[in-house]
Order: C-alpha cells, then sequence, then structure tokens
C-alpha cells in the first residue's frame, strides 16, 4: 500500500472504464488525488467544463473520503486514438509532474497511475520521470477515445453520473389535444427514455384539486419552478442520450396569458434559463377532445393559442421544428425522423 497516489486525466465524459481505474488505484493508495484537466478537443454538441467534470467524479466517490478531486486549466494533455508510436516528452513531462506536486503539496513519494499501455508506463520513459509510474489493468471493452467522439454510440459506457449531461432534452409542445401527452409516451418507450409530465395538469390536481376555477396568476410561478425540477431530476437520471419533456415554459407562458391577460416575469426567467434542447411543436389540427381541463375548443381559440406560441417562441429566439402531419401515426412518425437525425446523427 502506498501513502500517496495521483491519477490525471480529461475524464470527459467520465466512463466506467475509467471509474474502474480510479477504484484500482484507490486499493493501492492510503490516499488518492485525482487531477481533471480540460479537453484538448471537446465535443462540439455537448458544454462541458471542468466543474461539471468535478462533479461527476465527487458524486460517484462521495461516500470515499480517500479519493480527493481537484481541477487545473494550466496542464493540457494531448489526446490521442491509439498510444503507438506516441513520443513522450519527458522534460516537459516533469516539468508538470512537477507543478502538481507543488500545488497540491504532495509528498515526495506520491506515486502516478496510469493505464498499463499509456507512453509514461512503457521502459525507456518511466525510469526517467520524477516520480514512481504504476500502472492500473487495461480495460478493453471501453475505448476512452471513441466514447469522447461519439457519446451517444457509447451511452451504456458513459458513468451514470454524466449522464445527465450528455442527455438531449425534447420538448413536446402544441395546444390543447394536439396529442402531446400521448407522443411523449411514444417516444420515451420507442428510446427507453427518462421522461416529464404536463406540469400544469399535475398542479391541478395536487393543488386545485382536479378543477380549473381555481387557477390564477399566482399559480404560474410554481407551476413553472415545479416544471424547471422535474426536467431536472429527469435529466439526472437520464436511461437514455434523450429526455422527453411534455411541454414547456413556453406554453406555460402561453396559457398565463390566455388565461390571465398578461405573461409572468418569473416563467419568462424560466424559458431563458433553463434552455431545453430541442422543442418539437405539433400543429392543431388534430380532433379537439374534452377531457374535462380543456376550453379552447374552436378553431379561432385554436389557432388564436397557436399564434401566440409561436410569437413568444420567436420572442426568445427559440425555433420550434414543426410537426404538420394531421395523422397521429404520422406524428409519431416525424417525430422519430428528427431525433434520430438531431440527435443519435442517423441519416435517412
Amino acid at each position: 500500500m502506498y501513502a500517496t497516489g495521483l491519477m490525471i486525466g480529461h475524464f470527459e465524459p467520465l466512463h466506467l472504464g475509467q471509474m474502474r481505474s480510479i477504484l484500482y488505484a484507490a486499493g493501492q493508495a492510503k490516499t488518492l488525488h485525482i487531477v481533471i484537466t480540460t479537453h484538448p478537443d471537446p465535443h462540439p454538441d455537448f458544454a462541458i467544463t471542468l466543474k461539471d467534470k468535478a462533479r461527476w467524479i465527487q458524486m460517484a466517490c462521495a461516500e470515499l473520503p480517500f479519493i480527493q478531486v481537484h481541477i487545473t486549466n494550466e496542464i493540457a494533455l494531448p489526446l490521442h486514438d491509439s498510444f503507438d508510436e506516441v513520443s513522450v516528452d519527458v522534460v516537459a513531462s516533469n516539468a508538470k509532474l512537477q507543478r502538481l506536486v507543488e500545488a497540491l503539496s504532495l509528498p515526495a513519494d506520491v506515486v502516478l497511475f496510469t493505464a498499463d499501455n499509456h507512453p509514461l508506463a512503457q521502459d525507456g520513459t518511466r525510469e526517467q520521470l520524477l516520480m514512481t509510474v504504476l500502472t492500473t489493468p487495461l480495460q478493453p471493452e471501453f475505448d476512452s477515445y471513441a466514447i469522447a467522439c461519439n457519446p451517444v454510440a457509447h451511452w451504456s459506457a458513459i458513468h451514470p453520473q454524466a449522464r445527465g449531461d450528455y442527455t438531449k432534452t425534447v420538448a413536446i409542445v402544441g395546444g390543447e389535444s394536439s396529442g402531446k401527452t400521448t407522443l411523449v409516451h411514444k417516444l420515451a418507450n420507442y428510446y427507453g427514455a427518462s421522461f416529464v409530465l404536463e406540469m400544469g395538469r399535475l398542479y391541478v390536481g395536487t393543488d386545485l384539486g382536479g378543477k380549473e376555477i381555481g387557477l390564477q396568476y399566482s399559480d404560474y410561478a410554481p407551476i413553472a419552478l415545479n416544471h424547471a425540477q422535474a426536467i431536472r431530476e429527469a435529466a439526472a437520471r437520464a436511461t437514455a442520450p434523450i429526455t422527453i419533456i411534455d411541454t414547456d415554459f413556453v406554453t406555460t407562458q402561453a396559457f398565463c396569458a390566455e388565461y390571465e391577460g398578461r405573461t409572468h416575469p418569473f416563467v419568462d426567467a424560466c424559458i431563458d434559463e433553463f434552455h431545453l434542447d430541442h422543442t418539437i411543436m405539433l400543429d392543431n389540427n388534430t380532433p379537439w377532445i374534452a377531457d374535462g381541463m380543456r376550453s379552447l375548443g374552436n378553431p379561432k381559440a385554436r389557432g388564436r393559442f397557436e399564434a401566440l406560441l409561436l410569437d413568444i417562441f420567436a420572442c426568445h429566439n427559440i425555433y420550434p421544428h414543426m410537426i404538420d402531419k394531421p395523422d397521429y401515426d404520422a406524428r409519431y412518425q416525424q417525430a422519430l425522423s428528427f431525433i434520430d437525425q438531431q440527435i443519435y446523427g442517423q441519416t435517412l
């Protein structure tokens, strides 16, 4: 057992292979310091910060106090799709290690953990480094380079603590009786995805006794707040690269404007602050079905509400993908096509 160990990496995304290496190293050292560095070529579809990565590992290791997490944007690590024929600048590597030793006040006998095939662990190089190099077993089923290049294709390899930052939220919006909730359930089942139900409808059930007669202006802020929390929780426990949202903050604002004659500043702030990745808007060209809570059933009212939705979207620079087929199954197929292309990178 060594007193102090050091492990350095991008961890973007944190995957199960990296976590197994961390756990192996932690079993060899009384204290393991993990230093997270910036990624030299981050994926353009995911805005991941150093603190995001620190949170993933900190949450994963919350009950393992002998693992300490650090971040740095001062030390850059190269990115390799293969370690074959990679040369090592020993002087530069030692300089980086020395900076870490000083910054973290590490003892002189700290050991460095790397993968068994890492260039720093190879004979002729490891002997020249200023600290002892120990290796962790290879995890051949986890290719860090491939996972970083295409997280969606390697979803199952991503650690659960990191998945919330790699799932894309897709809101299904539209007027009353446009088939939103049915489509949400169909899509969630198709992709095995987490989903969030329409919060206004849930709120009426939990806080208004199941009838909208008591709904008033002051209710729209808690509806939006509850919706934001539900979205956050669904994304955090994401089961797929997509998380489906039934309606959005724009829809809540549109109902506020329709029923109360004015918009709500808190809901307005939620639209901008809690950004959803994609929005699918269903045209109001399906049959209107009364369910005891709907009141915008005539063509004029349906058209007015749809125009209101589009106006609010435009004010916030949100451009929904329109689905206009009146047939429910055709709408479902249009939604699948959009999601497969935009999130899963599939081509027709």
